[in-house]
């Protein structure tokens, strides 16, 4: 987990990655506004009591969930952006790592936006289910959260990378062996996604790190490399 990581952020300077950072930087700068205008918005909606001060404490409370709200979709927001940019970040990263694989299975691009699609409703659906549990048990919400966004993001990250280079009954073979290494790094990910200006480039960090780690789980699993 941690070569993979090293290996991701030590790529950032490339020329190929550096192009798409910035791209997938300033789509996820705005996806984070149109979320906490959204949230904002939906949250103003709620009926002032002409009470002087309980109006005031309504409205710290709904600025104060506009920020946690936004928080715990982050990572679906980031699920989103990583499925737009998957190929640039991986063909960077094959070419300087992996040479020698040649290229990728190609894979429809509507296929890749309707599975990134489906994840990033499940993540936000699963989070809200979750929101009262972050809530309300104070001393388990990180641990939660961590827990649950790890999974479904090493989930996503690790359906977008193999089926580059395996078919999906090798894919989930391979997921199902190597699950806890796969948890690790998914935990890890949605971990820099609540430090701020890290979390700008996690869609291509996490990305660039998912990768590496499919390459060392099929080449150190015995015929994975043949899917």
């Amino acid at each position: 987990m941690l070569n993979a990581l090293a290996k991701a952020f030590a790529q950032l300077g490339d020329p190929k990655v550096r192009r798409v950072l910035l791209i997938s930087i300033g789509l996820t700068i705005l996806g984070y506004i149109g979320l906490v205008a959204g949230l904002s918005f939906g949250l103003g909606a709620v009926q002032a009591t002409d009470i002087l001060w309980l109006d005031t404490v309504i409205d710290w409370a709904a600025g104060g969930a506009v920020v946690v709200l936004a928080l715990l979709f982050f990572p679906a927001l980031v699920t989103l952006v990583s499925g737009l940019f998957l190929d640039g970040v991986a063909d960077a990263v094959d070419a300087r790592h992996y040479p020698d694989l040649g290229a990728p299975r190609a894979i429809p691009l509507s296929e890749t936006v309707i599975s990134t699609l489906q994840f990033t409703l499940i993540t936000v659906g699963l989070n809200i289910l979750a929101l009262p549990l972050y809530l309300l048990v104070p001393g388990v919400s990180l641990i939660a959260f961590y827990a649950l966004n790890g999974y479904l993001i090493s989930r996503e990250f690790f359906e977008l990378a193999a089926h580059r280079r395996m078919d999906r009954a090798s894919a989930l073979a391979l997921r199902r062996q190597r699950r806890g290494r796969l948890w690790a790094l998914g935990a890890a990910i949605a971990f820099l996604t609540t430090i701020p200006v890290l979390n700008l480039l996690v869609p291509v960090i996490g990305t660039a790190a998912m990768v590496h780690m499919v390459e060392a789980l099929r080449r150190s699993s015995p015929g994975m490399l043949r899917g």
